[in-house]
């Protein structure tokens, strides 16, 4: 079955880096759109970046432009979120989600159909 699994969270400072992998199974990579969101305690989840496995082409929200890099290996079935200058308002449990082949708005939950179970990345000195 369909499945996505995240890793590479953790507690850094700010200005750190830190480079999340979304491995996924059950599937081809290559013919789907990956997005990563986020949510903070209290918040709306909220989309962050996301990539066509296909074309390799990227989707970035306003707030982490120039910040974040978003990449895939289809080879190893896994997309990347590279993340630099991490801000303590970065702080949140960050997914992955494969979007079902003719969605149009990368940013749409609803247009999600898998999920994977979070990894926490939290931003303190």
């Amino acid at each position: 079955q369909v499945q996505l699994v995240e890793s590479g969270g953790g507690l850094v400072q700010p200005g750190g880096s830190l480079r999340l992998s979304c491995v996924a199974s059950g599937f081809t990579l290559g013919y789907f759109t990956i997005g990563w969101f986020r949510q903070a305690p209290g918040k709306e989840r909220e989309g962050v970046s996301g990539i066509s496995t296909q074309t390799g082409r990227t989707y970035y929200a306003e707030s982490v432009k120039g910040r974040f890099t978003i990449s895939r290996d289809n080879a190893k079935n896994t997309v990347y979120l590279q993340m630099d200058n991490l801000k303590p308002e970065d702080t949140a449990i960050y997914y992955c989600a494969v979007r079902r082949p003719d969605g149009t708005n990368w940013l749409d939950r609803s247009e999600y159909t898998h999920w994977g179970q979070g990894t926490q990345v939290t931003v303190s000195s």
